[in-house]
């Protein structure tokens, strides 16, 4: 999907519809029956608008963000919440976005990074994610996708010696 959004530079609500799916979200909700009910051709300028604002390299990624999330804040499904829309992004502009949920967000804490829930979440993330891409290399080579994928698995890291060092009962 990511390859064809690259391509097309939008999303139609097929491929919303998978990221849906990978992201576990539920598709029973009023929102989805009301962006389903939109034509496709809506749900493509909208999100070609998203595609257009998260890739201009003119501007620092944390305004791209802020910009493709804007763009998508009147679908439905889009107004509130942020995962469905991170995972736009992330697959409209891989090279430049970052997937954001809650595992990324216990990434950053363990990390001693705060990160608040008050509007304009996805551009304070990702400018957080632009904090650690600025790190030595290894890590100055990282895209914004690897560095999310790394808060994943400092979050699984970090449960499992939690669920090993949890004393019997």
């Amino acid at each position: 999907m990511t390859r064809r959004a690259c391509t097309s530079g939008s999303i139609g609500k097929t491929d919303i519809g998978a990221l849906l799916m990978w992201k576990r979200l539920r598709a029973d909700t009023p929102w989805a029956a009301e962006l389903m009910a939109l034509a496709d051709t809506d749900v493509r300028r909208a999100t070609a608008a998203a595609t257009t604002a998260a890739r201009d390299s003119t501007l620092s990624r944390c305004a791209e963000a802020r910009a493709g999330r804007a763009a998508l804040a009147h679908l439905p499904g889009f107004r509130t919440g942020d995962a469905l829309a991170f995972a736009v992004l992330t697959a409209a502009a891989p090279d430049r976005m970052a997937i954001y949920d809650r595992r990324a967000h216990s990434g950053l804490r363990t990390l001693g990074i705060t990160l608040s829930h008050a509007p304009g979440r996805y551009s304070r993330y990702i400018e957080r994610i632009d904090q650690l891409l600025a790190a030595p290399a290894p890590i100055r080579t990282w895209t914004p996708r690897d560095m999310d994928t790394a808060l994943y698995w400092v979050t699984a890291y970090q449960h499992s010696m939690n669920l090993i060092n949890t004393p019997e009962i």
